[in-house]
């Protein structure tokens, strides 16, 4: 169920463009599972100018995610382990690249999805640092869907892009022409209106 957003703006001055780039965008949101760190989006469609422009207001994404808020962790120091048993599955890749990293792969195993067996002989030390290591911060992870979204949802053809992506605030331009700066300008001027509540 896709959270409602509190503004969802669609402007073009092509009647028939606005219904299908909305459409377009509810899709992507959906399929990116966006929706629930949107709270507020306004999107300028300008034909005439080859021009698209988006402004986004964020919800709170949250805070990092450390392995404790993913798995349990058991220190077994007498055979040399720690087992870790995953609750949460969409941070697996994320949890393994890390654990790679500190451990080497050699050190690793996967008896099964669930569960990651780490050979070491600082078992204790090691199960205390694991349980506060951070494994993703949702705030990176939503910057790159943010730059995907965008790019899904620009008309085609439209390769000259620009985005800026600073505390709870996305806004993206992007055209088939030469750049202007003044196109920029208007995107925050759209995304000050999203802040102050804008027109729905």
């Amino acid at each position: 169920m896709m959270n409602p957003l509190e503004i969802f703006a669609v402007e073009s001055a092509i009647a028939s463009e606005q219904e299908f780039y909305r459409k377009i965008i509810e899709d992507n949101l959906a399929s990116l599972k966006l929706a629930p760190a949107i709270g507020r989006i306004k999107v300028m469609l300008r034909p005439e100018d080859s021009l698209f422009q988006m402004a986004i207001l964020l919800r709170d994404v949250g805070t990092r995610v450390t392995t404790a808020d993913i798995a349990d962790v058991e220190a077994k120091p007498v055979a040399g382990e720690i087992i870790i048993s995953i609750k949460k599955e969409q941070y697996i890749p994320e949890l393994l690249g890390k654990l790679w990293e500190r451990y080497g792969k050699a050190n690793i195993s996967q008896p099964d999805r669930w569960t990651v067996a780490i050979s070491t002989d600082k078992a204790e030390e090691e199960a205390a640092f694991l349980k506060d290591m951070m494994v993703a911060d949702p705030r990176h992870r939503l910057h790159e869907n943010l730059v995907d979204f965008a790019i899904r949802v620009t008309p085609e053809g439209f390769r000259v892009r620009y985005h800026l992506y600073k505390g709870n605030r996305f806004i993206f331009v992007a055209s088939e022409e030469v750049f202007k700066r003044e196109w920029v300008e208007e995107a925050e001027a759209m995304l000050e209106e999203l802040m102050k509540g804008g027109r729905t």
